[in-house]
């Protein structure tokens, strides 16, 4: 197995990850509820883009990934079933350093919203943090 080494890997990846989210019976229904059928072929690309600015730096991502997570209902444990999902689609499809990078960028950034996300939830007068 090699490692993620170019835009065609994270491609994979991406599609590998939210094929499995889609059809999960935890978190499916959130994505599939704010991703109508016909937008998931540009949330794709879009998180394709996002994946490789993260792991090669690149530019092809412009945005605030954590502005779209605000009003959803999720916990602990739609966090949980995300991060299994992800590290279980690079360890099926890659091996290696950047393959690693990828799964502790990814728990990194579930740290992140999930303690964005418990604040705005605590502090409901508050100006969001972004």
């Amino acid at each position: 197995m090699n490692d993620i080494i170019n835009n065609s890997d994270i491609k994979l990846l991406v599609n590998h990850f939210y094929k499995q989210v889609q059809d999960d019976k935890l978190i499916g229904p959130i994505f599939n509820s704010k991703i109508k059928a016909e937008a998931w072929p540009k949330h794709l690309e879009r998180m394709t883009s996002f994946w490789n600015t993260v792991l090669f730096h690149k530019t092809d991502y412009r945005g605030n990934p954590f502005s779209h997570h605000i009003h959803l209902n999720i916990s602990k444990k739609h966090f949980d079933r995300w991060i299994s999902l992800f590290e279980n689609s690079v360890r099926n499809n890659f091996n290696g350093p950047k393959a690693e990078e990828a799964i502790s960028r990814a728990i990194k950034m579930r740290l992140m919203f999930e303690s964005k996300l418990q604040y705005l939830s605590s502090n409901d007068n508050s100006f969001p943090i972004m």
